[in-house]
């Protein structure tokens, strides 16, 4: 069960509700992401299902649960609008966030799953437009504890000029979006396809000092006139410090694995469900796996029971004697 309730209080209080919003330019993966994402946590045993956010998206290839196009779709804005199809995409996002109402509804019909939110590409609606945000805002006060899971084509590293701009991208947006956060290399089965990169992959999604990068771009004629410019951007991002990247190959078990560990730490699903999360930690441990997500609150209960139980006992009885731990 994926929903828990909290006891802080003799009332009942409202159930969490845990979900990733998989957001990224066009092209990045996110359908694929979802997809894979889906059958990944169904193998896993969690009750999963899918959001369709993007009212352009058709041809979905997986089960959605909530489909946005039945309250609106991208060719009748369009068409009935006279509107272009990022025009017509905005309008769309604000029309939902006007009828929230049929929303929370379709939501309401699955309380206990685990939420996937496909949404669309447009890079404006993460950076300065406020419909999306404001949605993601109202999900939260309808106790969703989601991560925001952005996807970036990893064939961006092999031009140093466009990672810079895929820097300030994932800056802006987790600036904008006001959500824990995970930015994903997507298409790391592809990235040998599309040239030798100029650094380790390390420096990509650790995002090292970027004073190498710009030494790089220095180098080609047409980008030096930009090197004042690309020297205040690698500064801001630097400054900041808040970019990192996650490599994904959505075939490969142990990389879907590490980006849903990250994702569960970010959102805190991790630690729900403490007593049988606590059992599985002393179940793990006695057979040498990992418990990663349980142990640090095992650790804390044992520090604390030594701080303020065992301790102050040790210095007030001297005929007090304990085993250390």
């Amino acid at each position: 069960m994926l929903t828990f309730r909290t006891s802080i209080g003799p009332s009942q209080t409202p159930s969490l509700r845990f979900g990733q919003v998989v957001i990224g330019p066009p092209g990045s993966g996110k359908t694929t992401y979802c997809r894979g994402m889906q059958e990944f946590l169904s193998h896993l045993g969690r009750k999963v299902v899918v959001v369709n956010m993007d009212p352009a998206n058709e041809g979905l290839p997986y089960p959605c649960a909530v489909d946005i196009s039945e309250l609106v779709t991208l060719d009748d804005v369009m068409e009935g609008l006279k509107l272009g199809p990022n025009g017509g995409l905005l309008y769309c996002m604000e029309y939902l966030e006007a009828n929230l109402d049929w929303l929370e509804t379709k939501l309401e019909e699955h309380s206990d799953c685990y939420f996937l939110f496909d949404c669309p590409g447009q890079v404006e609606l993460y950076t300065h437009q406020n419909s999306v945000k404001n949605i993601f805002a109202q999900l939260a006060k309808w106790n969703f504890r989601l991560t925001a899971v952005h996807l970036v084509d990893s064939h961006y590293c092999a031009d140093p000029a466009k990672f810079i701009s895929v820097l300030c991208t994932s800056l802006s947006t987790m600036l904008h979006v006001e959500l824990p956060h995970v930015n994903v290399l997507s298409k790391m089965d592809l990235i040998e396809q599309y040239g030798k990169l100029a650094f380790n992959l390390d420096f990509y999604t650790d995002v090292m000092d970027l004073t190498y990068l710009l030494d790089h771009l220095a180098a080609d004629p047409f980008f030096r006139k930009f090197l004042k410019l690309n020297e205040k951007l690698a500064g801001v991002i630097q400054d900041y410090g808040l970019v990192s990247f996650v490599p994904l190959n959505v075939q490969d078990r142990e990389s879907m694995t590490q980006v849903l560990r990250t994702v569960d730490k970010a959102n805190g699903y991790c630690f729900g469900n403490l007593e049988e999360r606590n059992l599985q930690a002393m179940m793990s441990a006695a057979v040498g796996a990992d418990f990663q997500f349980t142990a640090y609150p095992l650790l804390t209960a044992a520090i604390l029971i030594y701080v303020f139980v065992i301790k102050p006992v040790c210095s007030t009885c001297s005929t007090y004697e304990t085993k250390p731990f």
